[in-house]
């Protein structure tokens, strides 16, 4: 498979979100009837919608209001809330900075060291909100913030970076056990991020309980241009669903697929699903809401890295409430409102019960979708084409 791009060199092509479309299904189903709820080691979540552990995202207030809405939020355990007790003017800082200062400013802001007693306060914060807590951290930091978290209380606990495997070398530090984490702690672990069938599989089989995919489609990560890595996502979500399916043929163990980056609008969610995921991780669209912390701003994981950041502070400005970007109604013409409406209308479209159906959904590749028959959007920049 692939095809010739010189001498002795073959590429396979893949594809993102705006190369292909969804085919509308022989049967319709009324949007209000469809299930869109999803599962992660038994426990059941009413929407698939997770926000992104981003500090321009996720603080303990927004953790509370996603989570009273049915939804999850992820909160980073090496970011601004773990670093500073008081964070209120730090994040009015990195919101004022000059564009071509903000990395820098970033990199600053990120040096003072974390106080571990910040996690059991930030854990405490979002528990006495009555949601689920669900907190996210690098591998070199995941057995001893993990406990802390799971002493604190925390429900569900993330481990990500840029690119995670289960066979990792190196002899200048400890490499993270995955397998013996996910076998002492308690609470459900999910890792990431990944790309391939086989890593996938890996991370399956050392008994991870979900999966991020994704690598550099965020927008606020740069991280395919600095180190010209990455996956376009509808690939590396349907790659991700064919080695989940063959590991629970093997083992009747179901291991969610968490589509992380790359959707900005309700047709990119959609399309997610239809390749195979069980839920997705959002950091744009919900950077937008009144209720996120980051003044209009946004930001990636990767951005405060000290010596190669691969991310940048974006401006995506504040466009309405989280109840309004998940469930409507939409003020702006652009489907970056409503996700959930957009989500159970096209179920409804091609005919879906439930997001299992969606992953059966017949998918072309189209990648004249966005733009056929727009030119009046397009010369006014409205709507699809803003």
């Amino acid at each position: 498979m692939g095809e010739w791009i010189g001498k002795d060199r073959k590429a396979r092509r893949c594809y993102g979100f705006d190369e292909i479309a969804l085919v509308p299904g022989t049967v319709t189903i009324n949007p209000d009837e469809v299930d869109i709820s999803w599962e992660i080691n038994g426990r059941k979540f009413p929407i698939p919608f997770l926000a992104s552990a981003m500090d321009g995202v996720v603080d303990p207030k927004f953790a509370i209001a996603m989570g009273k809405l049915g939804a999850i939020a992820v909160l980073n355990l090496e970011g601004i809330y773990t670093r500073y007790d008081e964070y209120g003017s730090i994040l009015d800082d990195i919101a004022k900075a000059n564009p071509n200062k903000a990395t820098e400013l970033v990199q600053k802001i990120y040096t003072k060291p974390i106080q571990e007693k910040l996690i059991a306060k930030r854990i405490s914060q979002i528990k006495k909100g009555g949601v689920p807590v669900v907190v996210s951290t690098i591998p070199q930091h995941a057995e001893r913030y993990g406990k802390i978290a799971e002493e604190a209380g925390c429900n569900i606990f993330v481990v990500q970076s840029t690119v995670t495997t289960v066979r990792h070398v190196a002899k200048a530090y400890k490499v993270v056990d995955l397998k013996k984490l996910c076998k002492d702690f308690k609470m459900p672990v999910i890792v990431g991020n990944s790309v391939t069938y086989q890593v996938a599989l890996e991370l399956m089989e050392i008994g991870i309980n979900g999966l991020l995919v994704g690598i550099g489609p965020g927008s606020a990560c740069t991280t395919r241009g600095v180190l010209g890595m990455g996956v376009p996502q509808v690939t590396a979500i349907c790659d991700s669903m064919a080695a989940r399916d063959f590991y629970f043929k093997k083992s009747r163990r179901y291991v969610p697929i968490i589509a992380d980056g790359g959707m900005s609008t309700g047709g990119d969610v959609c399309k997610a699903f239809a390749c195979g995921a069980d839920a997705v991780m959002i950091g744009s669209a919900f950077a937008r809401a009144k209720e996120a912390p980051g003044r209009g701003f946004h930001w990636g994981m990767a951005t405060p890295h000290a010596n190669l950041p691969r991310g940048t502070r974006i401006r995506v400005s504040t466009t309405g409430s989280l109840e309004e970007i998940l469930f409507g109604p939409a003020k702006l013409d652009d489907g970056t409102q409503n996700l959930v409406g957009a989500l159970r209308t096209c179920m409804g479209n091609v005919g879906a019960r439930n997001i299992k159906e969606m992953q059966l959904t017949e998918i072309i590749i189209a990648p004249a979708i966005k733009t056929e028959g727009k030119l009046f959007q397009a010369a006014q920049k409205v709507g699809m084409m803003k």
